[in-house]
């Protein structure tokens, strides 16, 4: 019982963030769309924080489960919300707004984590340090999730700030590549890696790319949060 007791205790500090994060990470895309003129994701049930109608069976639970017990990087995804951006009022322009809302309302998440952890601090003894390794891990799976999502291959967040953001000429051939985008960003965070071990190279795109934004974006973060710096 002792054991299973730690198991639950360490799954809910997991758990309930990365609930958090993908609930408001893909309501905030919703939200901002309907500001912007498009009612899909409204229509469909998805402006709601409630997890339920954001999880992805595969690749919210599957998926990162499976590479958990790999005992590698865990890596999983939200069922995304629907964007009609035909219907957005400037849909080249509006689209960075949509696109961008997901890993701002995660930067926000991580930075109202980091100011919470001061209440945790007058909590009693077992719920404050329950509340603490809540929110410490809030802020980095927030900060992870922000700057994985920014990376810029479409369906990812920064893929369509990036479509948004170029000429056509240069935005329409990245907008093509959205239907294989996900097995890119596979290739890249797995295989690439994998490749580049057999050659004595570190092609590890978390560890060189990703890591080094999230700890600069953490620094930020706890300073602005009163933690020193």
């Amino acid at each position: 019982m002792p054991e299973l007791s730690g198991i639950v205790y360490t799954v809910t500090t997991w758990i309930l963030p990365i609930l958090f994060a993908i609930t408001l990470h893909e309501a905030a895309h919703g939200y901002c769309a309907l500001v912007f003129g498009d009612n899909t994701a409204q229509r469909n049930g998805r402006l709601t924080l409630n997890p339920v109608n954001h999880i992805d069976p595969f690749g919210t639970v599957v998926l990162p489960g499976f590479l958990l017990l790999l005992g590698g990087f865990v890596f999983g995804y939200a069922k995304p919300v629907p964007v009609n951006f035909a219907a957005l009022k400037n849909p080249k322009r509006d689209m960075i707004w949509v696109a961008a809302a997901g890993p701002a309302m995660n930067i926000g998440l991580a930075l109202g984590s980091a100011i919470l952890m001061h209440a945790a601090l007058v909590a009693p003894d077992f719920a404050g340090q329950w509340l603490q390794l809540n929110l410490q891990n809030s802020i980095v799976i927030n900060l992870i999730l922000a700057v994985f999502n920014m990376l810029p291959i479409p369906p990812l967040d920064g893929g369509r700030v990036a479509v948004g953001l170029l000429p056509r000429d240069l935005a329409a051939p990245l907008a093509r590549v959205e239907p294989y985008g996900i097995l890119i960003v596979i290739g890249v965070l797995f295989l690439l890696p994998f490749i580049g071990s057999e050659f004595g190279l570190n092609l590890n795109i978390f560890s060189w790319v990703i890591l080094p934004i999230v700890e600069s974006l953490y620094s930020i973060i706890m300073t602005l949060a009163g933690w020193g710096g």
